[in-house]
């Protein structure tokens, strides 16, 4: 299996798994703050900045192997789910080259491709959805060269909303329900909605938690440091407890109104397929309450993603305090940790 490794605009985190009966066994697993503006939408800014950080993270780890996973989103990585004719495996290969432009907004020949058909046909139905995916070749590129930098050998590049998805299939598959996937970073959010283990939306939101932290941090005139540490609750907020509620009520509700958005372009085109649930992960869901909030402005019932809930680790090596901890915001790592490689 690949090691897992998220590098968000706040922090590189890494997770390597191994498998044990019907679940996993955790190997490593660490996190690692990146500088301000390292990597802003998803785009390296300072890949030696952000190579020496995972090379040092991962020399600290002592982990197995150097087989690494990513995962990639932001304006460079488009997501687009198209229904075509069902055709043979070569015939859909081909179709897609041929048409990919009008799909696509970028040239062709400046991105990396790839399809899966997600068989929707039926017996009435001759036609099929097709999930397609298109990054950036420089983008792409750029992380592949850093990966190099760092010392590790880059063997998967995933989009962030697919990583999330087998995450959350890892710990909960097999159950036939509609789940909301929303994972909530420092600078962006991923929304994947998930039909029987089949992606059915996903999509990209340019707001995270980094927006409370900075709103902290300018009204009270304090550091990054203090202010992120008192939205996490590591700190507390004393006589400003109204205001610091007001401020990331204020933030949060914009991520509710985003999440809306996607719900009802989910509804209009599957008004007959309830959402059972919605999952929270990424640091914006150790926002105190934030699981309530979203379960009372969507209807929807909403709890906090358990990356390990399959997972167990020898706690003379893991300190199960840091696991519950990091937990929230290892989805991406630990999704990516489970895709298997040859060795």
């Amino acid at each position: 299996m690949s090691v897992g490794v998220d590098i968000g605009s706040h922090s590189i985190k890494v997770c390597q798994l191994e498998k044990s009966g019907d679940g996993y066994r955790i190997v490593g697993l660490g996190s690692t703050a990146l500088p301000g503006g390292a990597v802003e939408d998803g785009v390296l800014q300072e890949p030696d900045m952000v190579a020496t950080a995972l090379k040092k993270l991962v020399a600290n780890l002592k982990l197995k192997g150097r087989k690494v996973a990513i995962s990639v989103s932001g304006y460079s990585v488009i997501v687009k789910k198209i229904n075509l004719a069902v055709m043979e495996e070569e015939e859909l290969s081909s179709h897609i080259q041929a048409e990919a432009e009008q799909y696509i907004p970028f040239d062709i020949d400046d991105v990396y491709m790839d399809y899966q058909d997600l068989k929707t046909n039926t017996e009435e139905e001759d036609r099929t959805d097709v999930m397609l995916v298109a990054a950036k070749r420089d983008m792409v590129d750029g992380y592949l060269e850093m990966l190099k930098t760092a010392g590790v050998k880059p063997v998967v590049v995933d989009v962030d909303a697919f990583a999330l998805e087998n995450a959350y299939g890892a710990n909960f598959g097999g159950k036939q329900e509609v789940v909301a996937l929303v994972d909530i970073g420092a600078s962006k959010m991923n929304i994947n909605i998930v039909s029987q283990g089949t992606s059915i939306l996903a999509r990209d939101v340019v707001l995270g938690s980094r927006l409370i932290t900075e709103q902290i941090q300018s009204h009270f005139d304090i550091s990054f440091e203090e202010a992120e540490a008192i939205k996490i609750g590591q700190q507390e907020s004393g006589e400003n407890k109204k205001e610091l509620e007001d401020i990331c009520v204020n933030v949060c509700t914009q991520w509710v109104t985003e999440v809306k958005r996607a719900l009802d372009f989910y509804y209009s085109n599957y008004p007959d397929m309830n959402i059972n649930k919605m999952i929270l992960s990424g640091g914006g869901a150790k926002v105190k309450g934030i699981a309530q909030l979203f379960s009372e402005e969507t209807g929807i019932r909403t709890e906090i993603f358990n990356p390990f809930a399959r997972s167990e680790a020898n706690p003379m090596k893991i300190d199960p305090d840091y696991t519950k901890y990091l937990g929230p915001e290892m989805a991406l790592a630990t999704g990516l940790a489970t895709r298997a490689v040859a060795f």
